[in-house]
C-alpha cells in the first residue's frame, strides 16, 4: 500500500495524464468537452473513481458517461503506457455536478445581493422623504 503522499502524487498524475488523454486521443465525440474534475484511488490501487463534467451540463451526462465507459479499456491502456505503476487501477467514471451546483448557488448569490442594494436603495429613499416631512413641518 503507497503512502498517502504518494497515493495523492498518483492520482494527480491520472488526473493530468488523463485530461491529455481524453482531449487529443479519444475521438468519440460523445466525451467532447468534458473535463476531469477529481480523481480518486483506493489504498489497494484496485479502482480509480474518475469524476467528469462537462459544459454540455447534467443532461448530457449519460451519453457522456457511457462514451467515457465503452472507452475505458483505451483510456486505462494509454495510462499504463504514461504511469509507472505496477498494475493500472480499473476505471470507473461518475458524473461530478459540483461545478452546476457551484453555478446555482453562484446565482442564488447574486440575486439575494441584488435584493439587498433594492432594501437599501428603498431604505435610503425612505428617509429622504422622512427627512423633507420634517423640514417641511418645521418651515
Amino acid at each position: 500500500m503507497p503512502s498517502n503522499i504518494r497515493l495523492k502524487r498518483i492520482q494527480e498524475q491520472i488526473q493530468k495524464v488523463l485530461t491529455e488523454i481524453l482531449e487529443n486521443r479519444v475521438n468519440d465525440p460523445r466525451v467532447e468537452g468534458v473535463y476531469i474534475t477529481d480523481v480518486t484511488i483506493d489504498r489497494e490501487l484496485d479502482y480509480a473513481n474518475i469524476y467528469v463534467s462537462s459544459l454540455a451540463g447534467e443532461p448530457e451526462a449519460e451519453e457522456i458517461l457511457e462514451g467515457l465507459r465503452n472507452a475505458a479499456g483505451f483510456i486505462r491502456y494509454n495510462l499504463s503506457q504514461e504511469v509507472e505503476l505496477r498494475v493500472m487501477p480499473r476505471l470507473r467514471f461518475y458524473w461530478d455536478d459540483t461545478p452546476e451546483r457551484a453555478e446555482r448557488i453562484e446565482e442564488l448569490l447574486n440575486e439575494i445581493r441584488e435584493a439587498r442594494e433594492e432594501q437599501a436603495e428603498n431604505a435610503v429613499e425612505d428617509i429622504e422623504e422622512i427627512v423633507e416631512d420634517v423640514d417641511d413641518e418645521e418651515n
